[in-house]
């Protein structure tokens, strides 16, 4: 027990350097034989448990109404008009093509070659293909347009307004892969030429592609980042066997933690996969290791000692920081979206494993450098001579002898910064997700400006009284009407499609197709009757669809020409408003994609919130612990708390890292000199540390913010965002550590040194 209390991982580690590699190496090879078993998520449907309210009630509604999950649109654009044979050709050669596709529910695309079409033949009530075959003359395409036309349910849903946009709406079976259907389609359409444009959009597209470009760029970026990180390193010290051993603990903790992720049989989300990236980033709190072990080589002139007395000085700081990130990503373990819990205990593992092989890969790969190696690295290490190290003591000089000004001017930029934080809006737009110039981005745009719009929604009229088939009364029917127009008065729904406009039609065209009989029906009976004729002649899905079996249900189709979160809930909003006016005995529900994506978007602010709440207590409490002091805790905290609402949200917890080791070393140094013949002032300490250890800060910075600079490159704009947002968060977190803790220091230095 003794000998298990006197082990020090760290001299073992110099002792046996060879074994300490060699079992690292095989851990590493382990993790590695995992990842040819990765797979990607990207269903929004699987950020939120499978037993959550809206994932339950929105299965439902698509088993009571034969609803796909997913849909594609794939729109045939001629600025000429789409009504003419050659483009007409086209489309039902395309359509046919797209019948043919594995994963494409074949019998219920909507094109004009498959979309039913109710006529009257003769007097009897016929349905079928809108366009069985290409019209040949001018003739035959005039009583096309004029069937497109004068057919409200198909002007905004497969023809433009303008005639010159046409739509093909591809359902998919469950499971089936949207960008590979996607991309088919793409090939499909590409031998087509001709003045015609294409387009194939839907949230299945963004989807699936967003997976395929987060995959790759997953395997792009991580070692971008880790030869960009290396070249900076090599920079800093100018040896290349420590720099590439540097590097080498980032990427042996990364496999370590995404190996372990892909055994345990978790998908990569899109915050998993960009993981590989901030523990880069994080393994970059080792610099500070460096940036000591350099310092005491010039002191100590011998290795092995250079290498105790190092891991001695910073390992209080680099143990609690490692504790304290790895505690602020465990309180995402708490939240309720799962690709963010997944993401926090990731990156929490990581950062232990990182510091573990701090204390031990990280020694031993010092024991293997000459040392004339490291004298010729270290004799840049010099406070005095150094222009950074000069640089930073002015910074630390500005903070203790002007500490009023330092304090006032941050606590007005914090005022200003508050005031910020309420314009945050969070929205899960997915094909946002693309920039403005991407395929996917460009089809949504286009679409939903022609047509009734690609985001879809659903509002379910559930009857509350106990009528038989109440749906079919014309007081329900009127008011499903009622509630239809009231919607296409906002500016982000297209278009809405319910089981009123099926009786509309038919009523329609069973009395010559005149207009004023475009009507519900003066009869429960007569409704009836229509519903039954169509029935016996559609596709089963038609009526499937709008309303429920038993005729106490009604689904009406919301198209939306925006998949922003607030275009669903104005739709909620207006419905209620609806219902409030228009009081009748029946409940209505949302459904549908957008409004999950609504709830999902709720659920990520409320996770964010929670989340920042949860980490700045446990953050608290942490330097707390580390300081053995609240006092001390808070001249850490303020910097980090500044940082936090200047930059905006939970992210800015990284610069924590530079306040615990800031105060520790500076601390250590007055405890330190304190027996000295002439002991140091607090403002002499405080320019020490800021020239000394404040060095490795800057360092740890600036690599940190290069690992994230890459992400600035990439084609998905949730990476451009994070990675922006790291970049300028640590560069603002180590200016204020180097300027305002020494400032805080000096204001509050009776409070703090009383004892």
């Amino acid at each position: 027990m003794r000998k298990l209390r006197d082990f020090s991982l760290v001299h073992f580690s110099v002792d046996h350097p060879r074994w300490v590699v060699a079992v690292t190496l095989f851990i590493t090879l382990v993790a590695l034989s995992a990842f040819p078993r990765v797979r990607t998520d990207t269903n929004p449907k699987n950020m939120l448990p499978a037993d959550s309210a809206v994932r339950v009630s929105n299965d439902a509604v698509e088993k009571t109404f034969g609803l796909y999950e997913d849909m594609i649109v794939v729109g045939i654009k001629n600025e000429a008009g789409v009504l003419n044979k050659t483009t007409l050709e086209k489309i039902k050669r395309i359509n046919e093509g797209i019948l043919q596709i594995p994963g494409v529910a074949a019998r219920d695309v909507a094109g004009f070659s498959t979309i039913d079409n109710v006529t009257v033949d003769k007097g009897t009530l016929q349905v079928g293909p809108l366009m069985p075959e290409v019209p040949g003359d001018l003739r035959a395409l005039e009583g096309l347009s004029k069937q497109l036309f004068e057919n409200p349910m198909f002007v905004g849903r497969i023809i433009s307004q303008d005639g010159r946009t046409a739509a093909i709406y591809v359902p998919l079976e469950k499971g089936a892969n949207g960008k590979a259907i996607a991309d088919t389609i793409r090939e499909l359409v590409k031998g087509e030429g001709g003045p015609e444009n294409y387009y194939v959009a839907g949230d299945p597209v963004a989807r699936d592609t967003f997976g395929a470009e987060m995959f790759k760029l997953m395997a792009i970026f991580a070692p971008m980042a880790g030869l960009l990180m290396f070249a900076a390193r090599y920079f800093m010290f100018g040896d290349l066997f420590l720099s590439a051993a540097l590097m080498m603990d980032a990427m042996i903790a990364t496999v370590w933690s995404m190996g372990l992720l892909i055994a345990l049989g978790y998908p990569i989300h899109i915050m998993s996969s960009m993981a590989p990236v901030f523990l880069m980033a994080i393994a970059t709190d080792s610099i500070h290791i460096f940036n000591e072990f350099y310092f005491r080589f010039r002191e100590e002139k011998d290795k092995k000692t250079a290498i105790i007395k190092t891991m001695e000085a910073v390992g209080r700081p680099v143990r609690y920081t490692a504790l304290a990130t790895a505690a602020g990503f465990s309180v995402l373990l708490f939240m309720d979206i799962i690709p963010v819990k997944i993401f926090g205990g990731l990156v929490a593992f990581g950062t232990v494993l990182l510091r573990i092989l701090s204390f031990s890969f990280i020694p031993a790969m010092f024991t293997f450098v000459s040392e004339k190696s490291i004298e010729t690295a270290s004799r840049g290490e010099d406070a005095q001579s150094s222009r950074i190290s000069q640089f930073l003591a002015h910074l630390a000089r500005l903070g203790a002898h002007k500490p009023q000004a330092v304090v006032l001017t941050g606590l007005a930029l914090f005022a200003v910064a508050v005031a910020g934080t309420t314009r945050i809006k969070v929205n899960n737009n997915m094909v946002e997700w693309f920039t403005k110039s991407s395929e996917v981005r460009t089809a949504d745009r286009v679409m939903n400006a022609a047509l009734g719009g690609t985001s879809l929604g659903y509002l379910v009229v559930n009857a509350t009284g106990d009528e038989e088939e109440f749906i079919k009364s014309p007081q329900a029917l009127r008011y499903i009407e009622g509630l239809q127009r009231s919607l296409e008065k906002l500016p982000e729904v297209g278009k809405t499609t319910s089981v009123v406009d099926y009786v509309k039609r038919i009523s329609r065209v069973l009395h010559q197709d005149d207009p004023a009989y475009d009507k519900v029906p003066e009869s429960k009976e007569l409704a009836g009757q229509y519903l039954f004729l169509f029935g016996m002649s559609a596709k089963p899905a038609d009526l499937d669809n709008v309303v429920d079996p038993y005729y106490k249900k009604a689904n009406i189709w919301v198209q939306l020409k925006t998949w922003d979160a607030g275009a669903m809930r104005k739709v909620i909003e207006a419905a209620k408003d609806y219902q409030r006016e228009n009081p009748f005995p029946v409940e209505i529900k949302p459904a549908g994609i957008a409004y999950f994506n609504l709830v999902w978007n709720d659920a990520v602010l409320w996770d964010m919130i929670k989340g920042f709440l949860l980490a700045l207590v446990v953050i608290f409490a942490i330097l707390s612990v580390n300081f053995r002091s609240v006092k001390w805790a808070l001249v850490g905290y303020i910097p980090l708390l500044f940082t936090v609402i200047l930059i905006y949200g939970a992210v800015g917890f990284a610069g924590k890292d530079f306040a615990i080791h800031f105060i520790n070393r500076f601390r250590l140094r007055l405890a330190e000199g304190r027996n000295a013949a002439a002991p140091e002032s607090i403002e002499e300490a405080l320019v020490w540390t800021a020239a000394r250890p404040g060095k490795g800060v800057l360092r740890n910075a600036i690599l940190f913010a290069a690992a994230f600079s890459v992400m600035l490159f990439a084609p998905l704009t949730p990476y451009i965002t994070v990675g922006a947002f790291i970049v300028c968060m640590m560069l603002l977190s180590a200016v204020l550590c180097i300027i305002y803790i020494p400032a805080l220091i000096v204001l509050f230095r009776k409070q703090l040194f009383t004892a």
